[in-house]
């Protein structure tokens, strides 16, 4: 008797990790997530080789030993790869529980750019909520989802639906409806074309470094890593080519990777944020794509790009971060525009993995007169020099008061 390993689900799921198969589930085609235990399941035996061994070979048994060591490894591996865990029940009653991938080692709350438009949206629009960092997706198979009073949402453009709806917020109320419809080609430019080749350059063409951004603990963290990378790539290439873009060379796709970031760049120009001077929806997802290119892709042709030629870009990511993650500090920050005291500052006030958060707990009240707080990133009008919308009226005002 010949035993396989393998895992199962709630579902009449099992994978064959002894065989190279692929999900099956007992009449469904969806895509579900691994959750479920790692069994054992006895296989038929159909002779061959080992038939012919003879049932007192030392070498068999050694066989049958090493097998069974290397059966042990793997579901300690998948195990270990796949965080499975024991479900917990999460209380959502008025909390918004956002649900996420981990977050990476170098600075960034996130290297998915869906993740961190989430998490961004949800400090722009002022409302508390809780990490998850649970690794589960959504019954669709999405990652970022939420759960508000035990209802799930995934997508973030329904999450966005979700909580105009139900908590009255909106922060395209200021739109008119051309500006709404620009707003919307706009952000489908960046989450159907731009996504996949930021995708291609984190996840195929600069791996080895996306590979080091991970963050995984324990005596095989590193191999994790690489099995994790590689799995990663493989669907990242095997989506790509559905989708149509991944057909292109990789020239012919930093082609039009720099098409899109040349497109954002005029859009935004020297307004504050892309559709003028008042955030709106759109400034949570290009800012969540945009700060991948910024932050997460050293030395690559997006962030030669976006720190150089499209400086506005970056600028309009540095004002974004710093309004809405003070706890986000990157070792490349400009020192030109930071004291000793708030550099050190931000460098002890970490990113949360577990946390709720309000903006209303960390910002002044932007709407209150004649109060502003003057910090290194200010000029004497209390503009932030990050502001690229700053009047010249106002110098000219200041200089005939003195």
């Amino acid at each position: 008797m010949h035993w396989g390993v393998g895992f199962a689900s709630s579902r009449s799921c099992v994978v064959d990790l002894s065989r190279n198969q692929s999900l099956w589930c007992a009449g469904s085609d969806d895509h579900f997530s691994f959750y479920g235990e790692i069994i054992a399941f006895p296989l038929q035996d159909y002779g061959g080789i080992m038939t012919g061994l003879g049932s007192d070979s030392w070498w068999k048994k050694t066989l049958y030993l090493t097998g069974g060591a290397l059966l042990a490894a793997a579901a300690y591996l998948l195990h270990e790869l796949l965080a499975i865990r024991k479900e917990q029940e999460v209380d959502s009653k008025d909390a918004i529980i956002l649900h996420q991938f981990s977050r990476p080692n170098n600075g960034i709350p996130s290297l998915s750019p869906f993740c961190l438009k989430m998490e961004t949206y949800l400090r722009m629009a002022d409302l508390p909520y809780q990490n998850y960092f649970d690794g589960k997706l959504s019954p669709q198979g999405k990652m970022p989802w939420i759960e508000y009073n035990r209802k799930k949402v995934s997508g973030t453009e329904f999450i966005i639906d979700f909580l105009e709806d139900k908590l009255g917020v909106n922060l395209n109320k200021h739109l008119d409806p051309h500006e709404r419809a620009v707003s919307r080609a706009v952000t489908k430019m960046v989450e159907e074309h731009f996504y996949w080749t930021l995708a291609y350059c984190q996840w195929v063409d600069n791996l080895h470094e996306t590979q080091k951004m991970l963050s995984l603990t324990g005596p095989f963290s590193d191999l994790l890593k690489w099995i994790l990378c590689h799995i990663t790539k493989g669907i990242v290439k095997r989506e790509m080519y559905g989708h149509g873009i991944g057909r292109f060379s990789e020239e012919e796709i930093y082609k039009l990777m720099e098409k899109d970031m040349r497109s954002l760049a005029g859009l935004l120009g020297d307004k504050k944020y892309i559709m003028g001077p008042k955030l709106s929806t759109l400034d949570a997802t290009v800012f969540g794509h945009l700060a991948q290119a910024m932050w997460t892709l050293p030395g690559t042709r997006p962030e030669r790009l976006i720190k150089g030629e499209l400086i506005n870009l970056a600028m309009y990511c540095e004002r974004i971060r710093r309004k809405f993650w003070p706890e986000w500090h990157h070792d490349d920050d400009n020192t030109l525009y930071e004291s000793e005291e708030s550099s050190e500052a931000s460098k002890t006030n970490l990113l949360q993995d577990f946390s709720f958060y309000s903006r209303t707990e960390t910002f002044e009240d932007e709407g209150a007169e004649n109060s502003f707080s003057r910090t290194p990133d200010t000029d004497y009008t209390g503009h932030s020099l990050f502001d690229s919308d700053v009047e010249m009226d106002d110098c000219t005002d200041h200089e005939q008061c003195k």
